[in-house]
C-alpha cells in the first residue's frame, strides 16, 4: 500500500517561543562568533588565552578530547588566524604546541563582551 507524502504543519503562534529584544540584545545575537562558540574551540582557545603556550597533549587532556577532535578544531582556529600551531621535535619525540595569537585575544574579548552583553539583557528582561 503505497503512502501519501503530507506536510507537516507549523505549530501554532503560540507553541513558537517568543523573540524578544532588550537593548538590543535579539538584534546583536548575528553578531556572535560561530568558530569560537563551539564548545571545544571555546575550550581551546580559551585555554591559550590563560597560558602562554601548551602542548598538543596538554590540551588534549585539558579539554579531555581525542587527538582526532582536537586536530580538527585546532585547525579550524588555526585556518582563521585565531592560533599558531607549531610542529618539532624535543630530541626525537615529536611535539606540537600552540600559541594563541593577537587576532584571538581579540576575537575572544568580543566573542566574551557580546556574551556578557546577552546575560545582561536576559537578566534586566527576567
Amino acid at each position: 500500500m503505497a503512502r501519501r507524502a503530507t506536510a507537516k504543519k507549523a505549530p501554532p503562534s503560540s507553541a513558537r517561543p517568543a523573540l524578544v529584544a532588550v537593548d538590543g540584545a535579539v538584534e546583536r545575537t548575528a553578531d556572535l562568533d560561530r568558530l569560537i562558540h563551539e564548545r571545544l574551540r571555546l575550550g581551546i582557545i580559551s585555554a591559550l588565552a590563560v597560558n602562554d603556550r601548551l602542548g598538543f597533549t596538554d590540551l588534549k587532556s585539558l579539554l579531555n578530547t581525542s587527538d582526532g577532535n582536537l586536530s580538527v578544531h585546532a585547525r579550524k582556529l588555526e585556518d582563521a588566524g585565531y592560533l599558531i600551531c607549531r610542529k618539532g621535535f624535543e630530541g626525537r619525540v615529536p611535539r606540537t604546541e600552540f600559541r594563541i595569537t593577537a587576532k584571538g585575544r581579540r576575537a575572544l574579548a568580543s566573542y566574551l563582551d557580546h556574551m556578557e552583553a546577552l546575560i545582561a539583557a536576559t537578566r534586566t528582561g527576567a
